[in-house]
């Protein structure tokens, strides 16, 4: 069975306020072919918000990289790099 890629969402206060409910739904926007090619889940606080000078709420983690500021576009098409399909 082949390694899926993780995907974890913020749920902590801030991101989820920030637009991380949005991204619950993020598996609805990917192309049906990388659906079984992910594992997409919601997890506490990644801990990104605490930096007030940095990168802003919502964060997901696709793989090893942070999005910052993260949409359902800016999610999917991360997704899509890391498993190579753009």
């Amino acid at each position: 069975m082949e390694k899926k890629l993780e995907v974890r969402i913020c749920t902590g206060t801030l991101c989820y306020v920030m637009g991380g409910a949005d991204l619950q739904v993020i598996d609805e926007y990917l192309p049906e072919e990388l659906l079984d090619k992910v594992d997409i889940k919601g997890t506490p606080c990644l801990d990104y918000c605490n930096n007030c000078d940095g990168p802003k709420a919502p964060f997901v983690k696709v793989g090893d990289k942070v999005i910052s500021e993260a949409s359902i576009e800016k999610v999917v098409t991360a997704i899509k790099e890391a498993l190579g399909e753009e």
